[in-house]
């Protein structure tokens, strides 16, 4: 059993994908992207974010554990650090990196997808609201009409009015013919009679 190894085997022992892990988060924050497989990205997600939540916080330990977790590489560290010290990352709490799925490998059909760190700065919520609501105002609202289409409203109106004025002026000629003709089918009738 494995008890207390958490995570993701990723088809190989312990020590290889905890090595594993850490040359991919390496690999990430060298080149702000990298394209490896599906399980991995995921994997590695909650490495790289508790690092540059370290790197927020800026101070001494967090620089110590950062070190760490890379595996001494202090250069990088440093990096990192004077990145999000430059306002990298402000305003986000969280989900520093991008997943964007790519397809399957060619050889062994393996998922493959594209990580990469946000670098989009983020718009507070209350900005966000003030932002929907000012869309939506136009749409519920309706256009003022300007003159010239009242007066096309007006014409348009009036020329209905006189199409069903002769509608029904038809009608009432083919009633006053159908009345008509059944008047001189019944004298017809009463003649015979």
């Amino acid at each position: 059993m494995r008890h207390k190894y958490k995570g993701r085997k990723l088809g190989t022992d312990w020590s290889h994908t905890k090595a594993m892990k850490r040359s991919l988060v390496q690999a990430l924050f060298l080149n702000d992207r990298i394209k490896t497989i599906d399980s991995r990205a995921k994997e590695i997600r909650g490495d790289v974010d508790k690092i540059i939540t370290w790197a927020k916080r800026g101070d001494l330990h967090s620089r110590r554990l950062a070190i760490a977790a890379l595996g001494g590489d202090k250069e990088l560290v440093r990096e990192i650090f004077e990145k999000v010290n430059q306002g990298m990352f402000e305003g986000r709490n969280g989900g520093y990196t991008r997943i964007m799925k790519l397809g399957p490998r060619k050889g062994d059909n393996a998922p493959m997808v594209i990580m990469e760190l946000v670098n989009e700065t983020v718009k507070p919520k209350a900005e966000k609201k003030a932002t929907s609501a000012k869309k939506a105002a136009p749409k519920k609202a309706a256009p003022k009409e300007t003159a010239e289409e009242k007066e096309a409203a007006k014409e348009a109106e009036e020329v209905r009015a006189e199409e069903t004025e002769e509608v029904r002026a038809e009608e009432a000629e083919a009633e006053e013919k159908v009345a008509e003709n059944d008047e001189a089918a019944e004298e017809k009738v009463e003649e015979k009679a």
